[in-house]
């Protein structure tokens, strides 16, 4: 992984130093901002926030409904049970089971998509420094085209450091 990357003491700083960059023509899904604190208050703490989450969580839902429907009927209709004049199928204690196997397939889609979008499970480093951990706030670009001289110049401003990671 080749980054530029810098270090700020405030948000203010980090703010300015986004823009920069922007200025400087890297786009905002190539800019990495990282904080150990929430940073929602600035308008780069709202970069990249739309997801698919929602809709996958829901698609799982639905499918553990449908597998929960199927597995329960199915069960019934193939060991059926004659028990006097009651029917073979019985839906009230079959929720049960339907409700479970939807809350499953919900939870797994979301683990799942929590996983992949949050790029958890990645076989390179993220972009990352200690200092980030004492506060800071890192602001940088990861494997960057072009002209890396630019990029640095725009990070400087305010910047406590600036580094190049290999």
């Amino acid at each position: 992984m080749n980054a530029v990357f810098a270090l700020y003491a405030n948000g203010d700083s980090a703010e300015r130093a986004v823009n920069a960059l922007r200025s400087a023509g890297v786009a905002d899904e190539a800019i990495t901002v990282i904080s150990s604190e929430p940073l929602e208050h600035y308008e780069f703490g709202q970069m990249n926030r739309g997801t698919w989450i929602w809709y996958i969580a829901s698609a799982g839902g639905f499918a553990g409904l449908a597998v929960g429907a199927w597995l329960t009927r199915m069960t019934e209709l193939a060991w059926p049970l004659p028990t006097g004049n009651m029917p073979i199928v019985s839906w009230w204690p079959n929720l049960i089971i339907m409700f479970e196997l939807t809350m499953l397939g919900g939870i797994l889609a979301t683990v799942a998509t929590l996983l992949a979008s949050g790029r958890l499970v990645r076989r390179t480093p993220r972009l990352y420094d200690r200092a980030v951990s004492e506060g800071k706030i890192l602001v940088g670009v990861e494997n960057p085209s072009g002209d890396t001289r630019a990029i640095e110049a725009a990070l400087r401003p305010g910047a406590t450091e600036v580094k190049r990671a290999s």
